[in-house]
């Protein structure tokens, strides 16, 4: 089957993750909770992991890096543990529902209130509308949480742009699920107080890896309490990090799938990003051959196209590619209602076609010629 479903989950590993992993299975210890010399050598690991993020997104140190097992997982802890009775919250359009949902249970239960930031400009090329964003700041905003790339149609906002936009006690989360792994995320440099990652997507790692950094300007309470492998004669979590923030086991094979995915990443990072550009560029050239397609992306560093059809429903049109053509794409909904609402899919949803480096023109031709056959079908 030709892959073209990268943004969901990376279809294909670089050969020294998949290593890593198969040796990982075969002897591994619980890094943190024994003394001995596999344990430690684990643990060992999982340290270097730590550091190898704090350093490629500029962190405020290693201990201020929690694993997850995914983007959600660190997007709950960051919310749940910081927001406060009448906090306010302003999010933009683009935000995924592991942003959403979390914030509307918290409005729900009458702890927060929240406004969204809108887009301004044409669908295909739609910025962030800071004017809007700079006039929903109230005395009690507390957050600001920007994506950094919309899993939709790939759009990236201008985050040093963002947090100019914004007071210097606000804070800014941004889900990098999308943009880790496609372009420099400097934590530091953009201001950025809590950076949420999904290791499977961007970063060539294993699914059920993820991560957590945030600054020394918020110490967030945990969401899950249990074992840490530290001070265990106490019956409260540990008041210091990661170990107040990471209960239980940590899933070692995920985690060291994380590592060298990050290390490959960052040797072939232009690599990736020209490569990445190339194809969204490519598709977008034949998909205006096209009778009936409208796209609602530009060429990007994700490798994210969205596309519409005039008569045919998304679903069908990636049913049909998958069934008929063996052709993986995304149909309908991505789980970012507020952004198919600010671009006028939410009714239908878009065709998603989400590309890696690994992939190629020749596939791309193919899909191409798919999307012209189906029409007729």
């Amino acid at each position: 089957m030709i892959y073209f479903d990268n943004a969901a989950t990376g279809g294909r590993k670089p050969d020294v993750v998949l290593s890593a992993v198969t040796a990982a299975t075969k002897v591994c210890a619980n890094p943190g909770r024994s003394g001995h010399k596999l344990s430690l050598s684990c643990a060992k690991l999982v340290q270097d992991c730590r550091n190898e993020l704090n350093g490629v997104f500029q962190g405020y140190g290693y201990e201020r890096v929690v694993f997850t097992k995914n983007c959600t997982e660190a997007l709950n802890i960051a919310l749940f543990g910081t927001l406060r009775q009448g906090d306010h919250v302003i999010v933009s359009c683009m935000e995924h529902n592991s942003v959403l949902r979390p914030l509307e249970k918290l409005k729900k239960d009458g702890v927060i209130h929240y406004d969204v930031c809108p887009l301004r400009g044409n669908k295909e090329n739609a910025t962030l509308d800071l004017q809007s964003l700079r006039a929903l700041i109230q005395p009690n905003t507390r957050l600001v949480a920007i994506s950094t790339a919309s899993n939709v149609n790939g759009l990236i906002p201008n985050l040093s742009a963002v947090k100019a936009a914004i007071p210097q006690h606000v804070l800014l989360l941004c889900d990098g699920a999308q943009g880790a792994g496609h372009f420099p995320l400097r934590m530091q440099e953009f201001g950025i107080d809590f950076l949420t990652i999904a290791g499977h997507k961007g970063l060539h790692a294993l699914q059920g890896s993820g991560a957590l950094l945030f600054s020394n300007r918020i110490d967030p309470t945990p969401l899950l309490y249990g074992g840490t492998g530290s001070l265990s004669v106490s019956l409260d979590m540990p008041d210091f990090y990661p170990d107040g923030l990471e209960a239980g086991t940590l899933a070692f094979p995920a985690v060291l799938s994380l590592l060298e995915g990050v290390r490959y990443t960052q040797a072939h990072l232009s690599t990736i990003q020209n490569r990445l550009r190339a194809l969204t560029e490519y598709l977008l050239r034949g998909l205006r051959r096209l009778e009936h397609y409208q796209t609602y992306s530009i060429a990007n560093d994700c490798g994210i196209v969205a596309i519409k059809h005039a008569f045919l429903q998304s679903e069908f049109i990636a049913d049909c590619l998958s069934s008929v053509y063996d052709i993986a794409v995304r149909g309908g909904l991505h789980c970012a209602p507020l952004m198919h609402e600010a671009l006028g899919t939410l009714d239908d949803g878009l065709v998603r076609v989400s590309f890696s480096h690994y992939n190629t023109e020749k596939e791309i031709d193919t899909l191409l010629f798919a999307l012209q056959d189906l029409q007729r079908r």
